[in-house]
């Protein structure tokens, strides 16, 4: 070949434009097979995995959960074995029995421990179970407020940092 002619070969794009242009795919960018362009101002996004902080997140607030639950089913212990541990508040709006409130505490805590246990072995459903259990568990320690109110506040706060974990870690992250 001749410099005249690899002149004109680099300038319409080479060998590769011409076994293209028959296909008409010339200029064509094809995607990488692990992106996804979904269109929104020619950016691409990660189609398999979340970014590593999205991962980590899930992570802790699996691990919160497992730990949470355990709380919660210790809590519903006491409250059924040793009820006067608490101290109950005369005229509360949502009077309930501190046994009831423990076999309450002790059910929630056992199913927020299971779920987090199967969100940390991948389960997908995990996470929306994980979500509603913790929305559950956070109502269910607003209304325990009066009893035990430190340990209520510090739950609800766990609580909502896992929804929040659990929300948006399945979001994609910009590549």
């Amino acid at each position: 070949m001749s410099s005249e002619q690899e002149r004109a070969g680099s300038m319409s794009g080479g060998p590769q434009h011409a076994a293209s242009a028959g296909s008409g795919l010339a200029g064509a960018r094809m995607p990488r097979p692990d992106y996804r362009d979904d269109g929104s101002a020619g950016r691409e996004y990660r189609a398999e995995s979340g970014s590593a902080a999205a991962t980590g997140f899930t992570m802790l607030a699996a691990t919160l959960m497992i730990i949470s639950g355990l709380w919660s089913f210790f809590v519903g212990l006491t409250a059924i074995i040793k009820n006067q541990f608490f101290v109950t508040l005369p005229n509360y709006t949502f009077e309930i029995d501190i046994s009831s409130w423990g076999w309450i505490h002790l059910a929630v805590g056992g199913l927020v421990f299971v779920a987090g246990v199967c969100l940390i072995l991948g389960q997908l459903w995990a996470r929306v179970v994980g979500v509603v259990l913790a929305l559950i568990s956070a109502v269910a320690n607003f209304l325990f407020i009066p009893y035990y109110p430190v340990w209520s506040l510090i739950v609800i706060a766990i609580d909502v940092f896992i929804i929040w974990a659990l929300m948006t870690a399945g979001q994609r992250e910009p590549a």
